[in-house]
C-alpha cells in the first residue's frame, strides 16, 4: 500500500492573496513635484471648504479639482474627504494630510528662508493676494513695485491672485498668502499693517442716465437723492460724503469694480468709480462725472502680512520696493 504524499510544510505553501490591487495605505515612493501640487489643491479645497468654494482660488474647474483630489487619494491610497450631495467634509485621515501638509509647506518655507539668509540671494514663492477692487490702470504703485522686484530678484516665482477683502485677509491669515492688500487696517498682534496709498473715486452716471445731459447746476442733492445708487462700501470715506450718505438710495451692490461699471453704463444707477478707471469711459463719451460740490470718497490700501520669520526677508523686501513706489 503506497503512503500518502507528506502533508506541505508551512513553509512550501504559497503567500495567501489580499484583495486585488490593495496595499496599505500611506505614501509611497519619494516625492515628487506632481505630489506637492496635488497636496497645494487639497489644502485650499480643505481651507475653502468644498470644491466649489476653492474654484476661484486654483483657477480650475470643479471636474478638475475633483480629478486631482481623486489623484491624491489613489497615491496615498486613503479616503480624503466625503463629497456628495450631503456636503463636503474632511474625513479623519484627510484632517491628518491636512496637517501635514501645512507643516510640510512651512519646512520648505523655512528651508527656502535659511537658502535666501545664507546667500543673500530670494528664491523661492512669493504669493500676492490683492483685493478685486485694486486698479492696475496705468503707473500705479503696486504695478511698479512688482515691476521692481521682480527685475531685482528673477529666481522669485510670482504667484499674484485677486479676491474679496475678506479672501485677502483670510489668505494672509492661515499662510495662503505670503502678504496681501487690503482696504481695512488691522491691528492684531500676529499681524502686521503698513498704510500703503489712497484713491479717489468720483461719481459717475452713464450715458442713457436722466442726468447725463443735465446742466451741473442743476443737479439738487435732492435729486441725488431721488436716484439709485450702487451700494458704497464702508471703506470709503470723505467728509462731504459721509453727511449725505443716509439720505442716498441703494438699490443695488456690487462685488468689483468691473461688476460696478456694468451697472452704471445700464443707465439706471449712479455709482463711484476710480478716476483712472472711468477716465478712459468718460472720453467715450459712455460715462459722465458728477462733481456735485466736489463729492467724492476716498480709500486707503494697506500691506498686510502675518509675522513669519520663514518669509521675513522675502516680505521687508517686497515691503520697502511697495512703500517706495507709493
Amino acid at each position: 500500500m503506497t503512503a500518502p504524499p507528506p502533508a506541505a510544510s508551512a513553509k512550501s505553501l504559497p503567500p495567501r492573496r489580499t484583495a486585488r490591487n490593495h496595499r496599505p495605505g500611506g505614501f509611497h515612493g519619494q516625492i515628487a513635484e506632481v505630489d506637492l501640487r496635488l497636496l497645494r489643491v487639497f489644502r485650499v479645497v480643505a481651507e475653502r471648504g468644498g470644491f466649489a468654494a476653492a474654484e476661484i482660488a486654483l483657477g480650475k474647474s470643479k471636474s478638475s479639482i475633483s480629478i486631482d483630489i481623486s489623484a491624491l487619494e489613489s497615491r496615498l491610497n486613503l479616503k480624503l474627504c466625503q463629497r456628495g450631495r450631503s456636503g463636503f467634509a474632511l474625513t479623519a485621515e484627510g484632517r491628518m494630510v491636512l496637517e501635514a501638509t501645512e507643516q510640510l509647506q512651512a519646512d520648505i518655507s523655512r528651508f527656502q528662508q535659511r537658502i535666501n539668509d545664507a546667500s543673500g540671494v530670494l528664491s523661492g514663492r512669493f504669493c500676492l493676494y490683492v483685493p478685486d477692487n485694486t486698479q492696475v490702470h496705468g503707473e500705479t504703485a503696486i504695478v511698479r513695485a512688482i515691476e521692481t522686484f521682480t527685475t531685482r530678484h528673477p529666481d522669485v516665482f510670482m504667484d499674484v491672485r485677486s479676491g474679496s477683502t475678506r479672501d485677502v485677509e483670510f489668505a494672509v491669515l492661515n499662510g495662503q498668502a505670503t502678504a496681501g492688500i487690503t482696504l481695512y487696517p488691522h491691528h492684531q498682534p500676529d499681524m502686521q499693517d503698513t498704510t500703503l496709498f489712497t484713491e479717489r473715486l468720483n461719481l459717475y452716471c452713464g450715458q442713457r442716465h436722466p442726468l447725463f445731459a443735465m446742466a451741473e447746476s442743476d443737479i439738487t442733492l435732492e435729486l441725488l437723492a431721488a436716484q439709485n445708487m450702487v451700494q458704497v462700501s464702508d471703506a470709503a470715506q470723505s467728509p462731504r460724503w459721509n453727511q449725505i450718505r443716509e439720505q442716498m438710495v441703494f438699490t443695488a451692490t456690487a462685488e468689483n469694480v468691473d461688476s460696478r461699471a456694468l451697472l452704471i453704463l445700464t443707465g439706471n444707477y449712479i455709482g463711484f468709480l476710480p478716476e483712472p478707471f472711468a477716465q478712459p469711459l468718460v472720453r467715450e463719451g459712455l460715462l459722465r462725472h458728477i462733481s456735485f460740490d466736489d463729492l467724492h470718497l476716498i480709500t486707503s490700501f494697506h500691506f498686510l502680512v502675518r509675522s513669519s520669520p520663514e518669509t521675513g526677508l522675502m516680505v521687508e523686501t517686497f515691503r520697502t520696493i511697495l512703500e517706495n513706489a507709493c
